[in-house]
């Protein structure tokens, strides 16, 4: 049996995507705060609700082709997520409206930027988990053990 079989049940894929994405947003994230400061600067972010949209048409269209919770994740792009090679995410940020412009013409919400990096940290956090849960089941299974 393939190892590629193995990985591409169940949650496994959709939960490699959310992290891939929570880490590609980090990033993003990390770039806004490190500019608070930096006049003219306007933060970029991605919209959460859609990449989840996204990942939700994947996992249906993947149980449609296959009857059942097997097969890889195909996702297509949107505007804000591209698809590499080997379902690398690639984020396209955009500048979020909503923000009051300070008198140094920085476009900042230092409250919501840090509610961001935290619920970014906390949904990396419970994919992780998640993923390592299904991986240790596998193990098990793999190692014959009860």
């Amino acid at each position: 049996m393939p190892i590629d079989e193995v990985t591409n049940h169940g949650a496994i894929p959709a939960l490699e995507a959310a992290m891939r994405f929570s880490a590609q947003r980090h990033r993003v994230i990390v770039h806004n705060i490190a500019n608070l400061s930096t006049p003219d600067f306007v933060p970029m972010d991605v919209s959460v609700p859609a990449f989840q949209a996204q990942l939700q048409e994947a996992v249906d269209r993947r149980r449609e082709a296959t009857g059942g919770q097997h097969g890889g994740l195909e996702m297509r792009e949107t505007r804000e997520v591209g698809v590499g090679p080997g379902g690398r995410l690639e984020l396209r940020p955009a500048t979020p409206s909503g923000n009051v412009l300070f008198r140094d013409r920085n476009n900042r919400d230092v409250e919501r930027t840090m509610q961001d990096l935290v619920e970014n940290a906390t949904m990396f956090r419970v994919a992780s988990d998640l993923l390592r849960s299904r991986l240790a089941i596998l193990r098990v299974a793999i190692s014959e053990r009860v």
